[in-house]
Formats: structure tokens, C-alpha cells, sequence
């Protein structure tokens, strides 16, 4: 983890804290290693100055509880996890509403940002962050395996998935036919996407618990399912992604359904065993389609403390502007923008299956893969148990009926 950075590149400005110098806290990610080697442009072209704070995860988050809760107005931009504590931040009114920014500039293009991550980044209506990085959930497969059961192209639906698990899995002895994440808390993100084309989400239209609905409950049965008939030997139900991933690329399973922003993982040869045999394709469709999660990891917001918004809004407006999230993207930061995945400069570095995977994520994408709460940790403990049940083979519907209960106590707790 990497300490406090000040980085103070040259340009105009008083050289304080005045109204010329943004004052920008970052999370340690490539995202950020980009942005701060373009600044020089932005100062050039603004007159302005930015002054970084970087930190990683951990910092930032205590970093953001002391001075957000304190008042504090010396942040002007800052990344925030949207999914993680934007619900936080925004109902404590530590967010700006940035409704008349966003309509300010008809080139910057509001109108370009895909649907998912926006609805994670906008808050009663209000959008009260710009997303910069995003994920969706994809299927991995072995393509050797595949043509070695006799199967032309991967599962289109849950259901072929399903029959080609069990297939290869028969054929295999030594292979599971699928693997994905089994810890309680770690795979309600990924099962979300299961969920979403069963038909069903964590709450319901009228801000109810929803985990024991019948969509639900089949979704929670079938994730379940795929991992104890299809699964490894002796699965544990504690593997987060690098356990699932570890399977995947030393050749031990068929299938995986995992966030495409880990794909390098399994396509890098000196990383995975399988690199040459790895496709990709969309999320399998349920019921009610294909409905994987199209989220924001990370987004920019305006600290609404802040003594300095309009020249926070310019920094925001040029860091996500298209010409900024296409070179994000050509970098192997996956953008938020339409655009960018239109234009074959933005994709060139990306494998051409895994292009088209997240083509169609970001059409019918939802825009979480988590409960919508204040407590987001609690919540996944709360959810992702009848998935602990279901792997194990336990009554899932009945764990479901617990889990709902629960998570309405959860959510009448988190209103009062």
C-alpha cells in the first residue's frame, strides 16, 4: 500500500489552497497512474493546478470517514467506490448534486455514459458521481475442452451451461465442468448476475427484501447446483476470486463466471497454463435473459464541502471526457462511455470475444451486484448464506425464507 502522494505538476495558480488549485484524492490503481501522467495537458490548457492525495483502499476509506464526516472542505474531487459507500456518502449529503454540471457541456456528452454504472453513480434521481472504471460479469471458458465434448459454441443460456458443466465434468474426471466463487460473502457479486436473469434482485420495486421470491429461490438452487454436481472435488465454500481463478487457469475447470476485469489472469501464459485456450462469451441467459451486472468499481464525485466546485467540475469534465477514458481504455482500463467501445482504438487491446462479451453486458446490463445499502458488508453476510446452503446441499428455498427475513430486519434497521 502506498503512502500519502502530493503531486503538484506545473502550471498556473496561487500555489495554496485558493480557487485555482484543485485538490484531487485518488485510489492507487492504474486508473490513477494514467490520469496523473496527463495532468500536465489539463494544467496547461486550464491554468489551474492539482494537487493528488494518493492512497490505497484502506487510507482512503479512513481518510474519507474523518474529513467527510468532519465537514472538511480541503477535498474538492475524490474517487469513491459507488457500490461500496456512494449510498453512504450520498445520503449524508457528502456528495454534490451534480445535475446541472452534467447538462453544462453538450460535447463532454452526459448522454454517452451507459445506463448500469449511471444508475449506480445517481442518487434519488440526482447523479451525484461520473463513473470511471466498470466491470461485467462474463463467462470464461476452455475452448479445447469444449471441442473435445463435441460442442460448437459456448452456452447460450443457463441451461446449456448447465448440461455442458455436467457433460464435461462426466467426460473429465479430473475437471469440473464449472467453478466460481463460493465464499458467503464473496460470491453474492457474481451471483447477482444469476439472479438478475432469473428474474429476480436483492429488493423489490417497493424497497422490500426480495432474496425469497421465486426467482430467487431457483437462482440460489441453481448457482448451488452447478457448483455441487458440476463444481471441483470437495469444493470449499470459502473461495473468493483468486481460489476460483487458481482452478480456472492451472486447467482444472471447464467454465467460470467472473468480473471481465480480471481476464488478463487467465490469458496471461505466464499466470495460467490454459492462456491459449481461454474464450470468452456473454453471460448465459435465464428466464428472464441474459441480465449480468454492468457496474462502476470506481467513480469521481465532488465533495459537496468543497469551497472550489466549479474548477472540480473541470477537472471531472476533462478526466472523463471521451479523449481521457479512451486512452484510459486503451490501457486496459475498461471506460463508461458507449463510445469508446464503438471506436476499434478502445477495443484493439482487448481479446475480440471478450469485446463482444461486454458489448452485450452494457445492453442489458444491471447496475449493481450487491444490495443497495449503507452497510454493505453486513448485507452480503446476510445474502449470500442460502448460496453457502444451497452449495452444500441444504433446502435453498428454506434457507431463503431465513435469509429474507433477516435482510428485512437489515433493511427496517438501516431506515429508522
Amino acid at each position: 500500500m502506498v503512502a500519502a502522494v502530493s503531486l503538484s505538476a506545473c502550471g498556473g495558480g496561487d500555489g495554496g489552497g485558493g480557487s485555482t488549485t484543485i485538490r484531487v484524492t485518488l485510489a492507487n490503481h492504474v486508473w490513477t497512474d494514467n490520469v496523473k501522467k496527463a495532468l500536465p495537458e489539463f494544467e496547461k490548457q486550464t491554468g489551474l493546478k492539482v494537487e493528488v492525495t494518493q492512497l490505497g483502499e484502506d487510507q482512503l476509506s479512513d481518510q474519507y470517514n474523518v474529513k467527510l464526516n468532519a465537514g472538511s472542505s480541503d477535498i474538492d474531487v475524490m474517487m469513491y467506490r459507488p457500490l461500496q459507500e456512494g449510498r453512504l456518502f450520498a445520503r449524508n449529503k457528502y456528495l454534490a448534486d451534480l445535475s446541472a454540471q452534467v447538462k453544462s457541456n453538450a460535447g463532454w456528452n452526459f448522454g454517452d455514459f451507459q445506463a448500469g454504472p449511471m444508475e449506480a453513480t445517481t442518487y434519488e434521481g440526482k447523479p451525484v458521481g461520473i463513473p470511471i472504471i466498470t466491470e461485467q460479469e462474463v463467462l470464461y471458458y476452455r475452448k479445447d475442452l469444449l471441442d473435445k465434448a463435441g460442442l460448437s459454441a459456448p452456452p447460450k443460456t443457463l441451461d446449456e451451461l448447465k448440461a455442458a458443466a455436467a457433460k464435461i465434468k462426466a467426460a473429465e474426471p479430473d475437471v469440473a465442468g464449472f467453478v466460481a466463487r463460493t465464499g458467503k460473502s464473496a460470491a453474492v457479486t457474481q451471483f447477482s448476475s444469476f439472479l438478475y436473469s432469473f428474474g429476480g434482485d436483492f429488493v423489490d420495486g417497493g424497497g422490500k427484501a426480495a432474496v425469497n421470491s421465486d426467482a430467487a429461490k431457483q437462482a440460489y438452487a441453481f448457482y448451488g447446483a452447478l457448483i455441487k454436481d458440476s463444481g471441483p472435488a470437495n469444493v470449499s465454500t470459502d473461495m473468493g476470486w483468486p481460489e476460483a481463478m487458481a482452478i480456472f487457469t492451472q486447467g482444472k475447470a471447464a467454465f467460470y463466471t467472473e468480473a471481465n476485469s480480471l481476464y488478463k489472469n487467465a490469458t496471461d501464459p505466464a499466470k495460467s497454463k490454459v492462456a491459449d485456450q481461454v474464450g470468452f462469451a456473454p453471460f448465459p441467459a435465464g428466464p428472464a435473459g441474459s441480465k449480468p451486472y454492468n457496474i462502476p468499481s470506481w467513480a469521481l464525485g465532488i465533495n459537496a464541502g468543497s469551497e472550489n466546485t466549479a474548477n472540480a467540475w473541470k477537472f471531472i469534465e476533462w478526466a472523463t471526457g471521451k479523449e481521457q477514458t479512451l486512452a484510459q481504455q486503451k490501457s486496459g482500463v475498461p471506460g463508461a462511455r458507449t463510445s469508446v467501445w464503438a471506436d476499434p482504438e478502445g477495443t484493439a487491446g482487448f481479446p475480440e470475444d471478450l469485446v463482444a462479451a461486454i458489448e452485450a453486458s452494457t445492453k442489458t446490463g444491471v447496475g449493481h451486484d450487491r444490495p443497495q445499502v449503507i452497510k454493505v458488508a453486513e448485507a452480503r453476510e446476510v445474502v449470500g448464506q442460502p448460496l453457502v446452503d444451497a452449495i452444500t446441499g441444504k433446502d435453498a428455498a428454506a434457507a431463503a425464507d431465513t435469509a429474507n427475513t433477516a435482510f428485512q430486519a437489515f433493511l427496517d434497521d438501516e431506515a429508522r
